[in-house]
């Protein structure tokens, strides 16, 4: 698509692009190992649709149910990520509603971990990846577990198909979610 042609969305992710090459450039890394993830809060689905036609896969929601809802009506090869606080009785609605959903982005209680793992199991899917997120800045108005609970909580999950040791704490081993990594709010 020749740039005149193209939406405003669609040549905001190509320069977003563009940084995140020149920098990984600088660093001495590849692109392949950085991932964007458009966040696409408050975004009508013709706009989503104007980045995903430009090639973008992986898109960010912070509300359940406007996830539930754009979901649907978008390809099925877009990888969703939950990048909002979830509440523990919203995650078999999210799980459930949103089959192409990749990874949830902010799991900070054992409580949510738990009750992704039960929506998981009750679907054949592939395990859903999590990130812990952690509170590093101590901050009440910032979600995340405390820094010093947080890899007792990660220890619930797989890592590369592997299971950490066993936790005594979660009510089991959350067999159906993997953890992908950790996850600052400062």
């Amino acid at each position: 698509m020749a740039h005149s042609l193209e939406s405003a969305a669609a040549n905001a992710l190509r320069l977003v692009l563009e940084r995140i090459e020149v920098a990984v450039h600088q660093a001495g890394r590849s692109s392949s190992q950085v991932r964007l993830v458009a966040v696409s809060k408050t975004k009508s689905v013709s706009v989503i649709k104007e980045v995903y036609d430009a090639g973008h896969r992986h898109f960010g929601e912070n509300y359940v149910q406007e996830l539930i809802d754009k979901a649907p009506q978008l390809s099925n090869d877009i990888q969703w990520h939950f990048i909002g606080h979830l509440q523990s009785n919203k995650a078999k609605n999210l799980v459930a509603n949103v089959p192409n959903l990749y990874m949830v982005e902010s799991v900070d209680s054992t409580k949510i971990a738990n009750s992704l793992d039960r929506a998981v199991s009750g679907l054949e899917r592939k395990s859903l990846k999590v990130l812990v997120q952690v509170n590093t800045s101590g901050e009440k108005s910032k979600s995340g577990v405390e820094p010093s609970e947080c890899i007792e909580l990660a220890r619930c999950w797989r890592i590369a198909g592997r299971k950490f040791a066993q936790h005594l704490v979660f009510e089991k081993r959350a067999v159906n979610c993997q953890w992908a990594c950790l996850m600052t709010s400062s």
